[in-house]
């Protein structure tokens, strides 16, 4: 049992010994604002929050359009 968790403690220190080296070898990915976000904010054609507000605005206007055909058709309004 003793054997157990001297083996264990070894093989965690050889797991974090490795990952350190891997940190430490100067491959890695951009750091910063902005850096970790899947697409491009700055210098783009079309600024990001005219998409980013068409987007919300079909979404939450679709439902408002539909309650109003349906009210239209209805006779209520």
């Amino acid at each position: 049992m003793f054997a157990r968790a001297i083996a264990r403690e070894s093989r965690q220190s050889t797991r974090q010994f490795s990952s350190s080296v891997a940190k430490l070898n100067g491959h890695h990915f951009p750091e910063g604002p902005y850096s970790n976000l899947p697409f491009k904010v700055h210098n783009r054609r079309i600024p990001y929050a005219v998409p980013h507000f068409l987007f919300f605005a079909i979404g939450f206007g679709i439902p408002v359009f539909a309650a109003y055909v349906q009210l239209k058709r209805s006779g209520n309004i």
